[in-house]
């Protein structure tokens, strides 16, 4: 995808997203729309980690396309690049396998992850712990919030070495565990 500026980039791919997830909301307590998840992701990349990577940015507000709507690898790689679609890939989980499965392979596949994939890794999981801790899905436990959070620093910890910023952020949302 040539582009005529990071920028057009970057609202492209907002746009897909909000267009994908439309119709989705978050499990929190709110019912929040769906799309404010990967917008969360972009501004603390931007905002709190400093990353302006345009490719990046595009894939934090992609990232749960392939997981979550109709979206298919071509369609990412021939709206955005294969760069973005290549990275959105790497941070997807397999939804064929079992959810304990993809956790597993999540914290196994943590390390290989490239550089930009690790890096909206992190920012989910930062996002994630954070929502955890402040609006956690109503039908979940207390224990289950608290496996999340343990195994969401699982995979931060195969992570580490990325970026100081955001391991820093992770670090402080997981002392919010409940």
């Amino acid at each position: 995808m040539e582009s005529s500026s990071p920028l057009v980039l970057i609202v492209k791919a907002l746009v897909f997203a909000a267009r994908k997830h439309r119709d989705q909301r978050r499990k929190d307590a709110e019912a929040s729309p769906y799309v404010n998840h990967p917008i969360a992701l972009a501004a603390v990349l931007c905002n709190e980690a400093g990353i302006v990577d345009p490719l990046v940015i595009a894939a934090a507000l992609l990232h749960d396309t392939l997981e979550d709507t109709d979206t298919v690898l071509g369609e990412l790689a021939r709206e955005f690049g294969t760069r973005v679609a290549q990275t959105v890939r790497e941070v997807s989980d397999d939804k064929t396998l079992p959810k304990s499965e993809r956790k597993r392979l999540q914290i196994k596949h943590a390390p290989t992850l490239s550089y930009e994939a690790r890096l909206v890794e992190l920012a989910d999981k930062i996002c994630n712990v954070r929502d955890m801790a402040s609006s956690p899905p109503q039908a979940w436990t207390l224990e289950r919030r608290r496996e999340y959070f343990d195994w969401a620093k699982a995979v931060v910890e195969r992570l580490r070495g990325t970026h100081e910023t955001l391991e820093k952020l992770f670090d402080e949302a997981y002392q919010r565990r409940p």
